[in-house]
């Protein structure tokens, strides 16, 4: 077996960090206000945006199984933090943002690097704080659908 085969998951973990913080903030920083950018280390008071990132297998369809394409679903969990001067539209707007970044890099790299065969955008949810001013942020948690060729990952 391949390194590949072994550490699937890390590899598909590691490539999605590098795209949100390579491709992304590349994206972000030309957007014309400023939007925190996306770091994966432990910062507070909104000079970064540190997304989670889960990953599960996800079902594959009968096709998948023939040509032995793995399936699996990667969520990012953006926590927008609440703008002390306007407390909706800022982080409202800065969600918008980063799904939007998210989006054009998966488009202008649908295959994370060459990593898997394809990663597809499939779902975004947008949620305001459940008690504005209370210092909870807004989320945006992307669904993305990432198919990778292998056959013997997925159940």
């Amino acid at each position: 077996m391949t390194d590949k085969a072994l550490f699937i998951e890390e590899i598909l973990l590691n490539s999605v960090k590098n795209l949100l913080s390579g491709p992304v903030n590349e994206h972000l920083g030309k957007i014309e206000y400023p939007i925190p950018p996306i770091e994966f280390a432990i910062y507070r008071g909104g000079s970064a945006v540190v997304p989670v990132i889960t990953l599960s297998t996800s079902e594959r369809s009968e096709k998948e199984r023939i040509v032995r394409l793995d399936a699996y679903t990667l969520t990012i969990t953006f926590t927008v933090p609440e703008h002390p001067s306007d407390l909706r539209s800022v982080g409202e707007r800065n969600c918008y943002a980063y799904a939007a970044s998210v989006a054009t890099a998966l488009g202008d790299d649908p295959t994370l690097g060459g990593v898997v065969d394809r990663a597809e955008l499939t779902g975004k949810k947008y949620a305001p704080p459940k008690y504005p001013g209370t210092g909870d942020g807004w989320e945006v948690i992307l669904t993305l659908r990432v198919t990778v060729e292998g056959g013997s990952n997925a159940g």
